[in-house]
C-alpha cells in the first residue's frame, strides 16, 4: 500500500506552480481561533490581514500582502465572515492571492506560457457550422472579442468550423503575449489564468483584465454554446450547481483584478 506522506510530498512538488498551491490549501478546516480582523501595512510593503493584531500567512507560511488597500478589505472580510471554522471553500479571494503568492510567484513565466496555450486553441475560435441560430449567436457574441484582439492588440487570430485544431500564427501570439505583459504580476497572472481556464478563453480573460468585458459579458460568452443547448434540451440540477461553482470562482478572480485597479 502506498504511503499517503509520499503521495502528498509528490503533490506538493507538482510541476505546475498553481495546481502545487491549490493542494497545499487543501488542509482540514480549523475552528475560528481570532477574535478580531484588521488590515495593516505590511513589511517590504502592500497590506496586510491581521487577526488579533497578527500577520496572516500563506499555507506555506509566506506573508498575505497584497498591493492595495481595497483587495486587503475584501480579503479581511471573508475572513471576518468566518464563524465557528475556517472554511477555506468559503474564502474564494484568499484561495487565489495564495495561489498567487505560494504558487505564481515561484514560476511566473511557466504560468505566463499556459494562458499562451489556451490563446493558441482559444475556445473563440472554433466555430459551430450549424445550426444556423447558433452559428449567429456565436458570430454575435464572439465577432466582437476577436475583432477587439486584432485592432487593439494587432493578434490577428484564425477562426476554423469544428473541433480540428488550427495553427494559430506566431504573429498573433506573440502580440497576444505583449498584451498580457501588462499583468505579468503574480496576482494579475493568477487572477488570467484562473479565468482563462474557467471560460476556456485567454482572449475572453484578456479582454476582461483590459475593461473591453465586464465580467457578465465574458461569462456569457464562455457559455453561447452551453446556453442553446440548455434552451433546446434543458439541464439538470447537477450540471446547475458545477456551474454556480464555477461563477462563484470567476467572480473572485474578477474582484481581485478589480480590487489591484
Amino acid at each position: 500500500m502506498p504511503d499517503i506522506r509520499d503521495e502528498l510530498s509528490g503533490a506538493l512538488s507538482h510541476e505546475d506552480p498553481v495546481r502545487r498551491a491549490q493542494i497545499q490549501m487543501q488542509k482540514p478546516v480549523a475552528k475560528r481561533f481570532y477574535k478580531t480582523v484588521g488590515v495593516a501595512d505590511a513589511e517590504g510593503g502592500g497590506h496586510a490581514v491581521l487577526l488579533d493584531g497578527r500577520p496572516v500567512r500563506t499555507p506555506a507560511k509566506r506573508p498575505l500582502a497584497v498591493p492595495t488597500l481595497k483587495l486587503a478589505n475584501l480579503l479581511a472580510a471573508e475572513w471576518d465572515a468566518q464563524v465557528d471554522i475556517i472554511d477555506p471553500s468559503a474564502m474564494p479571494l484568499t484561495r487565489i492571492v495564495n495561489t498567487a503568492i505560494d504558487g505564481v510567484a515561484v514560476d511566473q513565466r511557466a504560468v505566463f506560457d499556459d494562458i499562451l496555450r489556451f490563446a493558441g486553441t482559444d475556445l473563440l475560435c472554433y466555430r459551430a457550422d450549424n445550426p444556423t441560430g447558433l452559428v449567429e449567436r456565436q458570430n454575435d457574441i464572439w465577432n466582437p472579442v476577436v475583432d477587439w484582439a486584432a485592432h487593439s492588440l494587432g493578434a490577428r487570430f484564425i477562426l476554423a468550423e469544428g473541433v480540428i485544431h488550427q495553427e494559430q500564427p506566431k504573429e498573433a501570439i506573440s502580440a497576444y503575449a505583449e498584451g498580457l505583459r501588462a499583468f505579468a504580476t503574480p496576482l494579475g497572472l493568477a487572477c488570467l489564468h484562473t479565468i482563462t481556464t474557467l471560460t476556456g478563453s485567454a482572449l475572453l480573460a484578456l479582454a476582461f483584465g483590459m475593461g473591453r468585458l465586464s465580467a457578465d459579458e465574458a461569462w456569457k460568452a464562455a457559455h453561447v454554446d452551453e446556453d442553446w443547448q440548455i434552451e433546446h434540451w434543458g439541464t439538470d440540477e447537477e450540471a446547475f450547481q458545477r456551474r454556480e461553482n464555477r461563477w462563484q470562482e470567476m467572480q473572485a478572480a474578477t474582484a481581485v483584478l478589480d480590487a489591484l485597479r
